[in-house]
C-alpha cells in the first residue's frame, strides 16, 4: 500500500493552508474532507444571479495579515462593511437612532460598560497566548465565568445588558458558559475588545468580494488532486510508525497526520491506541458555540435612504445584532440578523415560518414596515451541520485551560492537531485556522 509522508484531516482553511505547506516542502500529502465541498465553517452560497450569502465566517479586519495575504495572491479584493449613517438600538421597546459606536444610554450605564470593556482589555494584556495556563491568576479567573466577572464589574444592569449583547456576539454563547480565562485569552488574541466589537479598525471592518469562500476555492484549484472530498474518516490507527487512515470504503496510510477539525469532531473519530486521558477529557470539554444567521434580501437597502447604516442592537426578540450585508454595489438589500447563543437554541425550536416571521418583526422594530416584506427570507444554522457541530469555535468552560489546555496542541505519536481553536492569534477567525495551518506543518517539517 502506498505510504503518504502525510494525511490532512479537513479541508477549511486551516488544512487547506497545512497541506499547501507541506506540498511546498515536497511531501507526498493527501486531504480527506467530509463535506462535498471546501471552506469548512466558510461557507458562501451562490445564486445562479452572480448574488451570493456568506452563511459562515464573513468578514475581515485589520491585523488579520494571513487572510489578507491568501486573497491578494489570488487576486482577490476586499470592500467596507457599510456603516455610514446611524446606527440602531431598540431598548426597553424604544428605538433610538445614533452617530458614532457610543450607544444612548443613561450616563452611569455608560460609565461603567467603558470601565468594564477599559477593565477587560487591561487583564487580557496579562495573558500568555502560547500558554495560557500560565498567566499570572489563571486559576482564578479559570475558576469563574465571564457572566461572574460581569456581575463583579458593573452595578448598572443596563451595562451588564448591553456587554452581555457584545459577548454574545464575539462567542456565540452566553457569557456564564465561558471562563474568564478563555474570555482574556481570546480577547487579547484578536487583539483587544473594542477590536472585536467594532466595524471601522475591527473584526467586522471589510468583506471579501466574491464571498469568504473564494480564496479556499482558488487554494484548493492549486492542488485539487491531492482532495478527496466526501470521504468521512472513522478511525485513525497508530501502528509503530505509521498511521492508518480509515472511512467507508477507503483505506490510506501515512508518517504523519493532521486532524484540522473543531476539538468536538476530533473527538468523535476512534482513535487506536485510544487518546491519552487529557485529550481526550478535552475534547469531552470544548462544546461549539450556537449561531443561526439570518437573511432577508430586498430589490434595494432603503435603511440607507433613511440614513441608517443597518447595525442595530437589542436585548428583544431573538435576533440581537444586525448587519447591512449588501453587495459592494448596493443593488439589493440585503440584512443579516445574528441568533445567538440561548436565543439561537430557543430558535431551534421554532417552525421555518415562526423563525422568518420573528425575525421580519424584528427587523421592521429597527428599520420600519418595509423590513417585513423582503423578496427572500432565509436562515442557517450551524449547529445541525453534521461535519460542525456548532459556531462560531470550540469554547473553554471553566476549568478546561487549566487542567486541560496542554492537550489542545501538544501531538500524540504522529497525530497533530489544527484548527482555528489551536491558534494563539486571531483565535476563532479565518485568520487563525490560517495561522494553525501554517504552525502545524512548520511542526512536521521540524
Amino acid at each position: 500500500m502506498k505510504i503518504y509522508d502525510a494525511i490532512v484531516i479537513g479541508a477549511g482553511y486551516a488544512g487547506l493552508t497545512a497541506t499547501r505547506e507541506l506540498l511546498k516542502a515536497e511531501k507526498d500529502v493527501l486531504l480527506l474532507e467530509a463535506r462535498d465541498r471546501v471552506g469548512g465553517r466558510v461557507y458562501t452560497k451562490y445564486y445562479d444571479d452572480g448574488s451570493y450569502l456568506d452563511l459562515g465566517a464573513a468578514w475581515v479586519g485589520p491585523t488579520q495579515d494571513k487572510i489578507y495575504a491568501l486573497a491578494r495572491e489570488f487576486g482577490v479584493g476586499t470592500f467596507p462593511t457599510y456603516d455610514e449613517g446611524k446606527s440602531t438600538l431598540y431598548f426597553n421597546g424604544k428605538v433610538k437612532h445614533y452617530k458614532g459606536i457610543i450607544p444612548p444610554l443613561p450616563i452611569g450605564s455608560l460609565l461603567s460598560l467603558d470601565f468594564a470593556i477599559k477593565r477587560m482589555n487591561k487583564l487580557s494584556k496579562t495573558i500568555d497566548l502560547e500558554k495560557p495556563w500560565d498567566s499570572p491568576n489563571a486559576a482564578y479567573y479559570d475558576s469563574m465565568t465571564l457572566a461572574t466577572w460581569m456581575q463583579k464589574q458593573m452595578s448598572f444592569k443596563t451595562a451588564r445588558i448591553m456587554f452581555k449583547l457584545a459577548a454574545e456576539a464575539i462567542w456565540a454563547a452566553d457569557p456564564n458558559e465561558i471562563s474568564m480565562l478563555h474570555a482574556l485569552f481570546y480577547t487579547k488574541s484578536g487583539r483587544d475588545l473594542d477590536t472585536l466589537i467594532n466595524v471601522k479598525n475591527g473584526a467586522q471592518e471589510e468583506r471579501i468580494l466574491g464571498g469568504a469562500s473564494l480564496p479556499a476555492l482558488r487554494l484548493a484549484e492549486t492542488f485539487q488532486d491531492k482532495i478527496r472530498l466526501n470521504s468521512v474518516v472513522k478511525n485513525i490507527i497508530q501502528e509503530g510508525e505509521l498511521v492508518k487512515i480509515q472511512g467507508e470504503g477507503f483505506e490510506f496510510v501515512a508518517k504523519k497526520v493532521v486532524v484540522a477539525l473543531p476539538p468536538t469532531l476530533a473527538g468523535r473519530i476512534n482513535y487506536l491506541p485510544i487518546m491519552p486521558a487529557n485529550r481526550e477529557q478535552l475534547t469531552q470539554r470544548m462544546p461549539m458555540g450556537t449561531v443561526w444567521k439570518t437573511y432577508a434580501i430586498y430589490d434595494k437597502p432603503f435603511w440607507r435612504e433613511a440614513g441608517l447604516n443597518g447595525l442595530s442592537a437589542t436585548n428583544d426578540g431573538f435576533t440581537t445584532v444586525t448587519f447591512d450585508n449588501s453587495p459592494k454595489d448596493g443593488s439589493k438589500g440585503i440584512m443579516m440578523g445574528f441568533v445567538l447563543g440561548n436565543q439561537a437554541k430557543a430558535f431551534a425550536n421554532l417552525s421555518e415560518e415562526e423563525r422568518r416571521n420573528s425575525i421580519l418583526d424584528s427587523f421592521a422594530k429597527f428599520y420600519g414596515e418595509k423590513a417585513r416584506h423582503p423578496i427572500t427570507y432565509i436562515d442557517h444554522s450551524w449547529a445541525t451541520e453534521e461535519f460542525t457541530r456548532g459556531c462560531y469555535a470550540g469554547l473553554m468552560p471553566t476549568g478546561a485551560w487549566t487542567s486541560l489546555g496542554k492537550a489542545l496542541r501538544e501531538p500524540v505519536g504522529n497525530i497533530h492537531w489544527a484548527g482555528t481553536e489551536t491558534s494563539d492569534i486571531w483565535n476563532g477567525y479565518i485568520d487563525g485556522a490560517i495561522r494553525s495551518g501554517e504552525r502545524v506543518a512548520r511542526e512536521i517539517l521540524g
